[in-house]
This record gives structure tokens, C-alpha cells and sequence, in this order.
């Protein structure tokens, strides 16, 4: 059993065998992931040593110390938060030895093709279709809302593979290379002026079998291990005390002391409280992902990061009076990663809209703790038993 103890000293022979001072940033990500020491929690090989998932700290904490340079997972995020989570449980041998090094050191970028502009947010609904030409399958459809996709060299991908039975069980889930031929990325510019996001139209894209994840018609089910893992990964970031939305809007208000009002004290404290309670329940939900995988309580802190953010940085708006309705670029650009946080109190508050929608709408998220977590009657179906194609659309 490896404890604490030994992984000290693991990591200390990383750095002494690859000092972060003079090893090139990509090698020593490369040396890391070799030495079982990127996420401890997984298979010996596969960058990690079979440890408890706690223990990683103790490593990060190492390498932290010793200035050693991290994998920019912000810029990596989806890959790193569902797709790798996805291909460990999913996955062949040979798939996870392919995708998961280059993905955990950043040499390899990540998108997710999942939602589409005819389902909303009734994901299983979805219209993208594969056919099957002998080892190859051939995708067409359009898929909408992908962070990333500018930047990815890979992406998860959902499909419709069977529309004569009901939605849920007509899917199959992929592996999409986002260089083939036929996968066209066009920019979705949004209310702050960039695109971040992005539309991607699929025509005649052939994605051999061997990139398939899980069985045939099973894509439904490797999805929610991808969705379970998109929520926490949104709403259970681990966060300093003030950390996320709440740390500028408090900045503002200790350097700003003449904008301040009663009522907008009162609201401060509200949202401290509410902000720093979420904080410390993202801690304990990371906790409870070390006996096993995520489940649908990560719902509730998703939906817990998007109702704080909008309505803290519509305090912060509000508490800058006319300096809050200013904006400081409107320039179109692509950026590499999302920052919920970055530039002025006006990007914070047009960016935190989307919080409700990236991750699962609200609404689907409420339906989800209501019926997976409090155990409330399941809304009623009429599309249950229907096959796809002779549902209304």
C-alpha cells in the first residue's frame, strides 16, 4: 500500500533526477506522469500508482514547493475532468496507453461534441448519426456550445448509431480526431465578445471502430460517466477561502469603502456565507470521490457555482455603480481556456450567464437532485418506449 510516506519520497527522486530549474517543461510533465505521480489514483502505467485519491495532495504540495510546473489544467480542463475519467473506465488497454499521457501533459487538447443545436438540453435526443462501413464508422450532424474546439485535437463524441429504438439506447459514444477530414469548427461569439465556444459541423467524418468507447448502443450510459465528471469538475474545483466570484466582489468592497451601502453589506454577507459553505461542500464532495465515482450529487454543486456566480457578480456590478457598466474589450478573440473570473467586474457578470447553461441547464440539473438525490417521483414520460426517429421534432 502506498502511503504518504513513500510518495515523498518518489517525488523526491523526480526532482532530483529531473530538477524543474534546468528540465524543459514538457519533459519533466513527461518524467511525472512516468513516475506514477500525475494522478495517483490510477493504474500503475497509466501516470499514476494505485493510491488512495488523497494522496495526491501530498504530491502536488512536493512539486509546489519546489516551484516544479504544473500541466495548465485550466487549458486542459475537459480533458483532464471527463474525458480521462471516461477512458479509464471505458477505455481498451490500448486506448488509455494512446490518450491519456498526451492528454495529462497538455500535449494533446480536448473538446466535447456532445450538445446540439435540435436536442436543447435534451441530450439523448440528439440527431448526429453514425453509420457503420466496415471497420469505420461515418458521422454527420452539427454539434454546438464546444469549449475548446479551436485548440482540440480530440474530442469526445456522441452519436446516433441505432434511431429505431428509444433515444437512451441508440447511442454510441467516440473518440473524434479533430484534424480528419469534414469536421468543420466555426466560432460562436458570445456576450463578452469572445468565443470561447464554438460550432462544429461533422460531414462524412470517418472514425474507426477501434476509437469507439464502450459498446454499440451503450453511449448513453458512458455519457453520464463523462457528465458526473463535468460537474464536478465545474461546480467542485478546489478553491482558497475567497477563491472564485466572491474574492474580487470582496476586494472591491475593503478597497472601495466609499461605495458602500447597508443593503449592499447585508447582500455581501449573504453571498460570503452561501460562497464559502459551497466551498467547503465541494471539499467534502472530493472526499466522497475517493470511495468510488462521482454520482449525482455533483448537481447540486453545479448547480450551487452557477446561482453564486451570477448573483455575486451582479452584486459586484451593482456595488461599482456607473464604473460597473463599463467594458474594457470588445475585440473578438479565441481564447485558449475559460477564465470565470479574468479581467473587470463587467466580463464577470456577462460571463456567469452561461454558468446556468455550460455543464447541464439548470433545469435538467434540478431534475436530476430532485429525482437521483432526494428520491422525488420521476417526471412523466411520454418518449420512453418511442423510437427515436418516430418521436415529434
Amino acid at each position: 500500500m502506498t502511503d504518504a510516506a513513500e510518495l515523498r519520497q518518489r517525488t523526491a527522486g523526480l526532482l532530483a533526477a529531473h530538477p524543474p530549474a534546468t528540465t524543459d517543461r514538457l519533459d519533466f510533465l513527461k518524467a511525472r506522469f512516468d513516475a506514477g505521480l500525475a494522478w495517483v489514483h490510477y493504474p500503475e502505467g497509466l501516470g499514476g500508482l494505485g493510491a488512495p485519491r488523497s494522496l495526491q495532495a501530498v504530491v502536488d504540495a512536493e512539486l509546489e514547493a519546489a516551484g516544479a510546473p504544473d500541466n495548465d489544467p485550466r487549458r486542459i480542463g475537459i480533458g483532464l475532468g471527463m474525458a480521462a475519467p471516461t477512458i479509464l473506465q471505458y477505455g481498451t488497454e490500448e486506448q488509455k496507453r494512446r490518450f491519456l499521457r498526451p492528454l495529462w501533459t497538455g500535449e494533446e487538447v480536448w473538446c466535447q461534441l456532445f450538445s446540439e443545436p435540435g436536442a436543447g438540453s435534451d441530450l439523448a435526443a440528439l440527431g448526429t448519426r453514425a453509420v457503420r462501413e466496415g471497420e469505420d464508422w461515418v458521422v454527420d450532424g452539427q454539434k454546438v456550445w464546444t469549449s475548446s474546439a479551436h485548440v482540440a485535437r480530440w474530442a469526445i463524441l456522441i452519436a446516433r448509431t441505432d434511431p429505431d429504438v428509444p433515444k437512451h439506447r441508440g447511442i454510441t459514444y467516440f473518440v473524434c480526431d479533430m484534424t480528419d477530414p469534414g469536421v468543420e469548427v466555426r466560432p460562436l461569439r458570445q456576450i463578452t465578445g469572445e468565443a470561447e465556444f464554438n460550432e462544429v459541423f461533422l460531414t462524412g467524418v470517418r472514425i474507426p471502430d477501434a476509437h469507439r468507447l464502450g459498446e454499440v448502443g451503450d453511449g448513453w450510459r458512458v455519457a453520464q460517466t463523462t457528465l458526473n465528471n463535468e460537474r464536478v469538475a465545474i461546480g467542485g474545483m478546489r478553491l482558497p477561502r475567497e477563491g472564485g466570484m466572491i474574492g474580487p466582489a470582496a476586494r472591491t468592497w475593503r478597497e472601495r469603502p466609499e461605495l458602500r451601502t447597508h443593503d449592499l453589506h447585508q447582500r455581501l454577507l449573504k453571498l460570503w456565507v452561501e460562497a464559502e459553505v459551497s466551498r467547503l461542500t465541494a471539499e467534502r464532495l472530493r472526499q466522497q470521490l475517493v470511495a468510488g465515482q462521482p454520482g449525482p450529487e455533483g448537481a447540486g454543486m453545479k448547480l450551487a457555482f452557477a446561482r453564486l456566480n451570477q448573483e455575486i457578480s451582479g452584486l459586484e456590478v451593482e456595488l461599482l455603480g456607473e464604473e460597473g457598466l463599463l467594458y474594457d474589450d470588445w475585440t473578438m478573440r479565441r481564447p485558449e481556456h475559460v477564465d470565470f473570473t479574468g479581467r473587470e467586474a463587467g466580463y464577470r457578470y456577462l460571463r456567469s450567464k452561461g454558468n446556468s447553461i455550460e455543464g447541464g441547464t439548470t433545469e435538467v440539473l434540478l431534475n436530476i437532485v430532485a429525482e437521483r438525490v432526494l428520491g422525488l417521483p420521476t417526471e412523466p414520460r411520454t418518449d420512453k418506449d418511442v423510437a427515436w426517429k418516430d418521436l415529434a421534432r
